[in-house]
């Protein structure tokens, strides 16, 4: 059991370490970052019980609405709403990389609880894939949703709304995207192989872009505070 959480746990931890550490500036508050890691792994089962209720009274019977257009976005609308709620007016969110972080955060604790309960029903020959795809797909997802809410933080008044609701559309649509090819039954193989390389380098050009705005953020700062 222990060896299987561990190996259910690790995929998550690795990739989280992966942002935290790109992050040269000030590091964030590892206990704010924890707690939203939590977020994120308590709204796992509201998540699955909506699901099951869904299906059990088969209230989207067609499977691609059921699996691929409400799956999605029912897991990033949680992640969003968690998100504004607890973390977009926190103090400690300081710079536009914070937002990575925190996305990554609480996509990760629920993609982390998810790990978990798919490895102890089907054992851990499906950890290597797992952590290929639907752990890092949801890191992914996780750090767009975050990219956008650190430009709403830093934005000027009217473009706030705008990357609030990127916030959500953009990890949707990729989650979306996802789903859909994971639906296909012949040639989700194919199709998702590309697919998880643009995710990778779309999600790390919004690591830079973020990097670069903290960067130039903590710049603006240090000039003020020597005048």
């Amino acid at each position: 059991m222990f060896i299987l959480l561990t190996v259910a746990i690790a995929p998550g931890f690795a990739l989280f370490s992966y942002f935290y550490l790109r992050k040269q500036i000030a590091k964030e508050p590892s206990l704010t970052l924890f707690h939203t890691f939590i977020y994120g792994a308590i709204m796992t089962f509201p998540i699955l019980f909506i699901q099951h209720v869904f299906e059990e009274e088969n209230i989207f019977s067609h499977f691609f609405i059921r699996n691929v257009v409400f799956t999605s976005g029912l897991e990033e609308f949680f992640k969003w709403l968690i998100l504004l709620l607890a973390i977009y007016r926190h103090v400690e969110f300081e710079d536009a990389y914070d937002g990575i972080l925190y996305g990554a955060s609480v996509s990760l604790g629920f993609a982390t609880v998810e790990n978990i309960i798919y490895l102890l029903a089907f054992g851990a020959d499906t950890a290597f894939l797992r952590a290929l795809l639907p752990v890092s797909s949801h890191a992914l997802f996780g750090v767009v949703m975050g990219y956008y809410f650190g430009q709403a933080k830093f934005a000027i008044e009217s473009n706030v709304n705008k990357y609030l609701f990127l916030a959500l559309l953009a990890p949707y649509s990729l989650h979306f995207v996802y789903n859909g090819i994971l639906a296909i039954d012949d040639l989700w193989l194919y199709l998702i192989i590309p697919f998880m390389l643009f995710l990778w380098w779309f999600g790390l050009t919004r690591v830079k872009y973020a990097h670069t705005f903290a960067m130039q953020q903590f710049r603006r700062k240090a000039r003020t505070n020597t005048k």
